[in-house]
């Protein structure tokens, strides 16, 4: 049986770097086989509006919605 790994996410993605360590830690743990949870709430939600950015010109969005195919579980 796999274990489970719960991210808690409630920063915008573009105040800090919140998101895409959240995004790394999420692939890594996908890529080991975990099953991996992520709590969105407050203004964690804002990073699966279409088109969101994290600094620079990462599309979160985008990127969330591959970790998703992959196995990622969303609450939000």
């Amino acid at each position: 049986m796999a274990k489970t790994f719960t991210l808690f996410l409630t920063t915008s993605p573009y105040s800090c770097e919140n998101t895409l360590t959240t995004l790394e830690i999420a692939e890594s743990a996908l890529n080991k086989g975990y099953l991996v949870n992520l709590l969105a709430s407050g203004d964690g939600v804002y990073c699966f509006l279409k088109g969101q950015r994290a600094k620079g010109t990462l599309n979160v969005e985008e990127k969330f919605l591959e970790l998703i195919q992959k196995g990622l579980k969303v609450c939000l």
